[in-house]
């Protein structure tokens, strides 16, 4: 019984870093998403200027 106990710790602990990490990742690509808007936006603007 003690087997199991130790497996279903070792999934769960593994579960939820699976977890954070997702999380974590997920908001870093909404802010990879805006820094990408905002350069983009720059790149309009600076050749709108130059031409």
């Amino acid at each position: 019984m003690r087997s199991l106990l130790y497996i279903i710790a070792v999934i769960l602990v593994i579960g939820w870093a699976i977890g954070t990490f997702a999380y974590a990742a997920g908001n870093l690509i909404y802010i990879l998403l805006v820094l990408a808007v905002i350069s983009f936006v720059f790149g309009i603007l600076r050749r709108d200027t130059i031409v």
